[in-house]
C-alpha cells in the first residue's frame, strides 16, 4: 500500500531504542521509552496561505528529526508501525 501525508503532515519512522544501556544492562521492552527520533518516509505537499499559494514543507524523505514525546499519531502499515504528524510537531533536524 503506498500512503502519502496530506498538506503539512509527514510519515515518520523512528529510530530504534538501544537495547542495552551504557553499563551494558539490558533494557527490558516494558522499561524503554519511545524514541523521540525517527527518519522521515515521506511528506506531504505544503501548507496552503490566504492567497492560494503553497508553500512547501522545510523537511523531505529522509530526513533525521527529533520531535516531542507526544507527537503525532501511531498508525500501522504494511505491518510497520510508524508516526503521522504535522511538521510543527517536529523540534528540528539533525545533521
Amino acid at each position: 500500500m503506498n500512503f502519502r501525508p496530506l498538506h503539512d503532515r509527514v510519515l515518520v519512522r523512528r529510530v530504534t531504542a538501544d537495547e542495552k544501556s551504557a553499563g551494558g544492562i539490558i533494557i527490558p521492552d516494558t522499561a524503554k521509552e519511545k524514541p523521540q527520533e525517527g527518519e522521515i518516509v515521506s511528506v506531504g505537499t505544503g501548507t496552503v496561505s490566504d492567497k492560494g499559494e503553497v508553500r512547501p514543507l522545510d523537511v523531505k524523505a529522509g530526513d533525521r528529526i527529533l520531535f516531542g514525546k507526544w507527537s503525532g499519531t501511531e498508525v500501522k502499515l504494511n505491518g510497520e508501525d510508524l508516526l503521522i504528524m504535522k511538521e510543527s510537531d517536529i523540534m528540528g533536524v539533525i545533521g
